[in-house]
């Protein structure tokens, strides 16, 4: 059943009149995707919601400082220490990670940082390709990565090696997120009530563990149950 805008910005009343743009796309696709019943909705739009800033961003935002770096991929950006782990700075009170000299040449650049941090991988090719930045993360939930925009824009039939910003628009944005959920079986973990394993998908690729933002990604599907009750 579609979900009214009413509905909408009770679930997600940060997004304001961008929830009347999103509403028919988010419609479409949760209907193309057999996101049917109140459950599979719920789970959607909240994890969805989180993703995006409630119907904000559709394009991920990479312009990290060094200590941002430095914590959120330690392996790559992070000074080793001698134990095995990471050396320690105090930042405002707490023990974060030390950037190391590449993160110090990278932060506060968007484009480079892309390009390195997503580089030869996801089917990207090495920095100099500059796929790590045309092929960052769009969309409801973020599609990110050569291969996974060539996937995408196979099931969807788009262009998205070629056109990867088509993903910013409305329509696209909420139609690759329902193909991502579809595709990696999340409307099974949401029958099953497993939603903490759906944001464990979405956030790191696998079940099990605890999503970054799971309690704002709980508290919304909390929401849209009573909503859409």
């Amino acid at each position: 059943m579609p979900i009214t805008q009413q509905q909408l910005l009770q679930i997600l009343p940060n997004a304001g009149p961008r929830a009347g743009v999103f509403l028919p796309a988010l419609n479409r696709a949760m209907l193309r995707f057999d996101i049917t019943t109140a459950i599979r909705q719920g789970a959607f739009i909240a994890q969805v919601g989180h993703e995006s800033g409630q119907l904000s961003r559709m394009s991920e935002n990479l312009n990290y400082s060094a200590d941002a770096l430095a914590n959120t991929w330690p392996g790559r950006y992070a000074e080793p220490s001698a134990d095995g782990g990471y050396l320690k700075v105090n930042v405002k009170g707490r023990a974060r990670n030390k950037p190391n000299d590449l993160a110090l040449s990278l932060a506060g650049k968007p484009e480079q940082i892309a390009n390195n941090v997503y580089a030869s991988r996801l089917g990207n090719g090495s920095p100099s390709t500059g796929d790590g930045w045309k092929y960052r993360g769009r969309g409801l939930i973020q599609v990110t990565g050569k291969s996974n925009y060539i996937a995408a824009g196979v099931a969807l039939q788009l262009d998205l090696r070629a056109e990867p910003e088509l993903l910013e628009q409305p329509e696209w944005a909420a139609m690759s997120a329902a193909h991502f959920w579809n595709a990696r079986g999340l409307n099974d973990l949401a029958d099953d009530g497993a939603f903490q394993d759906i944001g464990s998908v979405i956030n790191t690729g696998q079940r099990g563990k605890v999503a970054n933002g799971q309690a704002d990604r709980q508290a919304l599907y909390e929401k849209a149950l009573r909503v859409l009750a």
